[in-house]
């Protein structure tokens, strides 16, 4: 028998294709098969029984501890991206100083401030225009030689480059947190099984937007 996936006679897909993140959280679900073995274990015996319960416990200690890790890698996240919304609002200051800045950048970078407490969808979300004003932030600068001059514009800029690096190292530990979630809750029997019972879902990990891959594209030299 040849090789199922040939690379050398194909099918190939020669204008390539794009690689999304399916925005879906799938539940996790047990069948009767999963009920029947719990029972027939109970029949087997009062230890099997017993040594079973011990081990679902553990499980469910084991996805609630996994639970706060993601809390926690969340919460870098978050912290990082705090403090770069912090520094692009020194920078507009800054910059408005010495030009004439469009105010919708003041309006993103004050909607920016408005809390950091959010979800996954909305953390994405921020992290998205957080992006976009740094980008323009960026152009901004660039555009104006003289604002080169200014040190404390340049430190702010340096110091929003080395978040932007931070973000992103800590959205890769995030995203290796959720793999492992969405690995766990599907071991059967004990971790499936208490994760169906907990109603957990799968997680979604963090990706970048359309405009950002779009960026990518470009051909910057």
């Amino acid at each position: 028998m040849g090789n199922q996936l040939d690379e050398l006679e194909g099918p190939v897909n020669e204008a390539g294709r794009d690689v999304n993140v399916i925005h879906k959280q799938i539940k996790v679900e047990v069948g009767v098969g999963s009920l029947i073995f719990q029972i027939i274990l109970w029949v087997l015996g009062i230890l099997p029984g017993l040594i079973f319960l011990f081990m679902k416990i553990k499980a469910a200690s084991y996805l609630r501890q996994l639970e706060q890790k993601l809390q926690h890698d969340a919460s870098q996240i978050d912290n990082y991206l705090e403090q770069r919304v912090v520094i692009l609002s020194n920078v507009v200051g800054l910059v408005n100083k010495a030009i004439d800045l469009d105010k919708s950048t003041f309006t993103q970078i004050a909607a920016s401030r408005s809390g950091f407490h959010p979800n996954d969808i909305e953390r994405n979300e921020l992290a998205s225009k957080v992006d976009n004003l740094s980008t323009n932030l960026t152009m901004t600068f660039e555009n104006y030689p003289d604002l080169k001059a200014h040190h404390e514009l340049a430190d702010a800029m340096q110091q929003n480059s080395y978040l932007q690096k931070e973000i992103t190292a800590a959205r890769e530990v995030y995203n290796d947190t959720v793999a492992t979630w969405n690995k766990e809750i599907q071991v059967w029997p004990t971790k499936m099984i208490v994760a169906a019972k907990q109603g957990y879902t799968t997680r979604i990990p963090f990706s970048t937007t359309k405009e950002i891959k779009e960026k990518a594209r470009d051909v910057f030299f």
